[in-house]
């Protein structure tokens, strides 16, 4: 049985984003870039972790906290993926692209909630 999906763009979003990222960091460690794959892997799972546990919130304040997590640990992502890609290797341009919409998604729930 694997992930079912919640109908929530943001949640779905984040959580094949995160399935990514873990793959993306397989090459990473292919390619004896450990560290750096661990710090990926972190950052790039925890966006839908957080984003998945808002959903469950107790309050406005307790959603719009694990959203806030979220954004931070998505634009933690996208500078190590800015980093690998100036020191390391190519970024699957998707990757980036996905990354910045979960930025502007997250954004825009936070902006209006």
């Amino acid at each position: 049985m694997g992930y079912r999906e919640r109908n929530n763009p943001i949640v779905d979003k984040s959580f094949y984003f995160g399935c990514d990222i873990v793959r993306f960091s397989r090459v990473l460690k292919e390619r004896k870039e450990f560290e750096i794959a661990t710090q990926l892997i972190r950052c790039g799972t925890s966006i839908g972790a957080n984003t998945r546990e808002s959903q469950r919130g107790v309050s406005t304040k307790d959603f719009k906290n694990k959203l806030g997590i979220a954004l931070k640990e998505a634009d933690e992502t996208s500078y190590w993926l800015d980093v690998i890609e100036e020191t390391t290797m190519h970024i699957p341009d998707q990757l980036k692209e996905r990354c910045e919409e979960l930025i502007k998604l997250l954004v825009a729930i936070l902006k209006n909630s």
